[in-house]
């Protein structure tokens, strides 16, 4: 007989065959969802079955893996080989911010080569109520485990390990093999923010470094830049298979009082240590903190499988929303500016010629403008200079009406924009020169190195030169270029569909060649379509994402674009899943609108959810704070993986995909998109500069504002911009909607709005944002206006930015409409969700009740007075 064990009732079911004399012992956990079995063989307990609703994982285990060493792990990287057997030389000396970084991951104790492995299964079981208490031994520690089943999750194992140690040493716990996935059954399988792939890669290079494929090594990796702590296989057969520590058991990246962002408490890797694959986790760390024991002293570690008939996005949103409780963060919140008063307050900043660090410069003969960068530049003494946002300039310029604006920046930064394109014969003609200016040596340079990127072509020349063709469509000269640029780009289009990652400049050979170039570049094809007309650019834009589909999204593999970081895996792939959406807008072709849903499903994975977010008490160069003020969670990396800024800087504030995830919101009703997109944007005041309003770029900084960054400030008004006007079309389920231009350049996939008229409840109406225009004491109202100056109407669209009902004043100066003159309200109406109409008082102040998360519209119709 066995015994099967639900819940704390023994249920008996008689064996007929296959068990022989003397039959062998069993036990078992189930539940209507899950049943997990064990056999003795030879005084071992293996495990015999692990079955979701009747489907069985096959290749079950058991098997427990100890780590353990006698002194600290040593600290010599590993030598890497080539194909040919000569000594790898991957990275080259100027990547100064990566050599470290790729020389610690080749360390034993992340290539999993540190310490002995001890392998054994369990010695003895006993049941307790409702769990199964498992103790095995050996010559270094003993090791108990207690197994039950989750009462609430019914597909989830809980569990909970503990070591005590017989010899002095370092010891390393790894969660046990439940079964383990051979590579002609994995359907994919990832880390968040490391690894996702349909692939087991033999390249380390391409595996390990650039996190295309699943590395064939049992890398163990650290939770600093694993967004969500829970490694997952999925089988062929629509099985997942994930294992999650219980929240606390990582690293907390700011303890009390300092920095603790580099601590190593969870090592998280998609083999055992044996290199089968399956989800794994490690803790503690050998030879990191907690792993050094003295004889008879104990270490504990709990986490859970999950194990569900589904796709990994189901587990990885399990382990996201039930386990981390992300979608609780935003009861947290606080805010004490609201995102409309810092577009207003930034700009100021930008059009301040001291604190936006604004340079005019001649440059053969045209006078040039951009904001110094103070950042690292190949070549540069500290004298390059760039702009970023070129929408979000025309924008800004547009909607405030501000002389400013239009006469002391947007001539030179367009004057910029035309030197910086390569117009001297031959194979660069119509290129981008570089993203930099150098003022000592008045040249362009790109960031990293003397090359030329075809998504420097796409992203510094069409995107930046059609957004603001969109503003001034009678440019001829800027038009040329853009064509000059078009078929530049549509020249160096491999008949695949596909670009080389970069030309040397001097050779004009490619570059990077162990890489492709899985990044959105054929979305300069689809500005050159809108903006030129010509249907060949759609044929090859089309052609350039099909192939990226087949290479990039199916397969999980993506490029960055950041040269400092030769490119690792960045916010290019949030941009990418914007591309494919436009793409579908205009072809209506669904593969574009799927392909774009699960690019953007794979971007989730790059958005921080842990440690959960609390209301304890932290210093933070010397001010004291609530945990969530600070908290990772939410906010996406500038790029992760083992090389990415992200595993000493921290996530990046610059939320750039929080519009677009409100947009996939609109199209699947996947909640994740929404929150994650709300907890990037709200309550992050923390890291707002109090007298510029600009936030800072990366989390380590905290609150100190552009730093060396000041063209920041307009993605900064770009991404806040499209994210509220997101917001607003979602809540009024489209009916005030205002077209969208292009994705800016580099950092995500915001686009530029205020090119042209939108509609507010079937009235077309401009936007515009004057300072002073509506007063308000409350942050939580976000606010923008439209006018229809034909039809004399101005419409008020209001945003409660908070999870509770906002009761707020609104006061209304009616002399900052229009500049130089003056109008009087002669009627007043609120806009229903529906869109009806409903008289309401005209007066200076209005009171508002919006409800969470709400919108209210008020249209004021007005006339003119006689000066």
């Amino acid at each position: 007989m066995r015994e099967i064990l639900s819940a704390g009732i023994l249920y008996y079911a008689v064996c007929v065959c296959c068990i022989p004399a003397p039959a062998q012992q069993q036990t078992a956990l189930a539940n209507n969802a899950l049943r997990l079995s064990w056999t003795s063989k030879n005084g071992e307990w293996h495990i015999k079955e692990v079955a979701v609703h009747g489907q069985s994982l096959p290749h079950t285990s058991g098997e427990y893996t100890l780590l353990y060493t006698k002194e600290k792990p040593g600290n010599t990287p590993i030598t890497l080989y080539d194909k040919s057997g000569k000594k790898s030389s991957f990275l080259e000396p100027q990547y100064k911010y990566i050599v470290p970084l790729w020389e610690a991951a080749l360390k034993p104790v992340p290539m999993n080569t540190a310490g002995e492995a001890i392998y054994f299964y369990p010695s003895s079981v006993k049941k307790n109520n409702g769990e199964l208490v498992f103790t095995g031994e050996n010559n270094k520690a003993t090791v108990t485990s207690s197994w039950r089943l989750d009462e609430v999750f019914k597909t989830d194992i809980l569990v909970e390990i503990s070591l005590q140690a017989k010899e002095d040493g370092y010891y390393s716990l790894a969660t046990p093999t439940l079964a383990t996935v051979p590579e002609n059954e994995l359907a994919w399988g990832g880390i968040p923010g490391y690894f996702q792939s349909n692939a087991v890669e033999k390249d380390i290079i391409k595996a390990y470094a650039y996190m295309q494929g699943i590395p064939d090594k049992p890398v163990i990796v650290r939770e600093r830049t694993a967004a969500t702590l829970s490694p997952f296989i999925q089988t062929k057969n629509n099985l997942t298979l994930a294992v999650i520590p219980t929240p606390g058991t990582g690293r907390d990246p700011w303890e009390d009082d300092t920095n603790t962002q580099s601590d190593w408490l969870l090592g998280l890797s998609l083999m055992n240590r044996k290199a089968s694959l399956t989800p794994t986790l490690y803790h503690p760390v050998l030879g990191e903190k907690g792993s050094l024991l003295k004889r008879g002293e104990k270490v504990t570690f709990s986490f859970r499988y999950s194990l569900q008939k589904a796709g990994w996005y189901t587990v990885f949103k399990h382990a996201v929303n039930d386990i981390y409780h992300f979608n609780d963060f935003l009861a947290l919140k606080k805010t004490r500016q609201s995102l409309t008063s810092r577009i207003l307050s930034m700009h100021k900043y930008v059009v301040n010629n001291k604190t936006s660090l604004w340079n005019i410069e001649n440059y053969k003969g045209i006078d040039i403008g951009a904001q110094s960068y103070l950042g690292g530049v190949y070549g540069s003494e500290k004298d390059a200079m760039k702009n970023s946002d070129y929408g979000a300039m025309w924008m800004l310029a547009g909607i405030t009406g501000d002389s400013v604006l239009q006469q002391t920046r947007l001539p030179y930064a367009r004057n910029f924009k035309l030197q910086q394109q390569d117009n001297t014969p031959g194979f660069f003609h119509g290129a981008a020169a570089g993203q930099y200016y150098l003022t000592k040596s008045k040249r362009f340079t790109e960031e990293w190195g003397p090359y030329v990127e075809p998504i420097g072509l796409t992203y510094y020349m069409m995107m930046d030169m059609g957004n603001v063709l969109l503003f001034n469509p009678r440019d001829t000269v800027l038009k040329q270029e853009l064509q000059s640029a078009a078929d530049r780009l549509l020249a160096w289009m491999a008949p695949e569909g596909k670009w080389a990652v970069a030309y040397d400049h001097a050779s004009q050979k490619e570059m990077f060649t162990e890489v492709e170039d899985l990044r959105p570049t054929f979305y300069g094809l689809i500005v050159a379509w809108k903006i030129l007309k010509d249907k060949k650019y759609l044929d090859a834009a089309k052609r350039g994402a099909d192939w990226f589909i087949r290479n990039a999204t199916a397969k999980g593999h993506f490029l960055g674009v950041c040269g400092d970081a030769r490119f690792a895996p960045d916010f290019a792939t949030g941009q990418s899943a914007q591309a494919l959406l436009d793409l579908y807008d205009i072809t209506k072709d669904r593969k574009y609108l799927q392909a774009a849903v699960r690019t953007a499903q794979l971007y989730t994975t790059s958005i921080y959810t842990h440690p959960v977010p609390s209301a304890k008490s932290k210093k933070v160069n010397g001010v004291l704070r609530q945990d969530w003020e600070i908290s990772q969670a939410g906010l996406s990396f500038e790029h992760g993986g083992i090389l990415g800024s992200a595993n000493h800087r921290g996530p990046i504030l610059l939320a750039s995909h929080a519009g677009m995830f409100v947009r996939m919101f609109t199209l699947t009703g996947d909640s994740l998109f929404l929150n994650m997109a709300r907890a990037a944007v709200l309550g992050r005041d923390a890291f707002v500069d109090s007298a510029t309003s600009v936030a800072s770029y990366y989390w380590d900084v905290m609150n100190k504002g552009a730093g060396p960054y000041p063209h920041h400030a307009w993605w900064q008004v770009g991404w806040i911009t499209d994210y509220l006007l997101a917001e607003m079309e979602m809540r009024s389920s489209g009916k005030v909607q205002f077209p969208r231009g292009f994705i800016t350049p580099k950092v995500g996939p915001h686009q530029t709005y205020g090119f042209a008229a939108g509609k507010v409840y079937g009235t077309s109406a401009d936007l515009l944002l004057k300072d002073g225009l509506l007063k308000t004491n409350n942050p939580y109202l976000d606010y923008y206006c439209a006018i229809n100056l034909k039809e004399h109407k101005l419409f008020l669209l209001l945003l409660n930015s908070d999870d509770d009902p906002l009761k707020c004043s609104i006061d209304i100066d009616y002399t900052k409409v229009l500049p130089g003159k003056t109008i009087k309200p002669v009627a007043c109406y609120r806009i229903s969700k529906n869109g009806s109409k409903k008289t309401t008082e005209i007066t200076p102040s209005f009171q508002e009740d919006i409800p969470p998360y709400g919108l209210n519209v008020i249209e004021i119709n007005y006339e003119l007075l006689a000066k």
